[in-house]
């Protein structure tokens, strides 16, 4: 028998430190969704770790909210999630339901769409853009980011793409700080130095 091309089994993912450290998170198994790997993670956010605490952050590509999650562990202020697929919205929301964190809102919209307005919240100290592979979101998000006043001054952004996509490029003043690669996978660190 053919699998449904959205299988709705459940995965998970493992929150690594701070407030929630290993709770483990349902998570779908849906195409497309791509839970950042712990040992990923795990370098995301010892690079953060001076900079997570009371931060605003925007998980572009929400997906499994794996970053997002994380962020609000470490004691991150606030975090928006944009998760375009419906299920995987609605599991965000048990998700943020059953660690009772009220710091956490899901939007169920198209990232682009959302970005491509004025931003009408306070601007974000943190961004993670974790697109699905090989659909060349990276350039639009960071155009619109830079726009429509997303980003506060001094903003970090955490790019995660396929290793054979296009170099990136950056607007005037942004700075890639670190940068690596595991398996098919590029992890990036960038800086918006100024307003934006």
């Amino acid at each position: 028998m053919k699998k449904n091309r959205h299988s709705h089994a459940m995965g998970e993912v493992r929150i690594i430190a701070g407030l929630w450290r290993g709770r483990k998170l349902p998570v779908l198994n849906a195409e497309g969704l791509r839970p950042t790997t712990d040992r990923v993670k795990e370098t995301l956010f010892n690079w953060l770790m001076m900079d997570i605490a009371n931060a605003r952050c925007l998980d572009c590509f929400a997906g499994s909210g794996s970053l997002g999650f994380e962020a609000l562990s470490r004691q991150a202020q606030a975090v928006i999630f944009l998760e375009k697929f419906a299920p995987a919205a609605n599991q965000l929301n048990k998700n943020l339901a059953s660690l009772k964190s009220a710091n956490g809102t899901v939007v169920q919209t198209d990232s682009l769409g959302y970005l491509a307005q004025p931003n009408p919240n306070a601007p974000f100290d943190l961004v993670f853009i974790d697109p699905p592979f090989h659909c060349g979101l990276v350039p639009q998000v960071i155009d619109l980011l830079a726009k429509n006043q997303w980003l506060a001054d001094n903003a970090l952004l955490y790019i995660e793409t396929e290793k054979d996509h296009a170099p990136l490029t950056l607007p005037e003043g942004w700075q890639i700080l670190k940068e690596k690669t595991a398996g098919q996978v590029v992890s990036r660190l960038v800086r918006i130095n100024g307003a934006s």
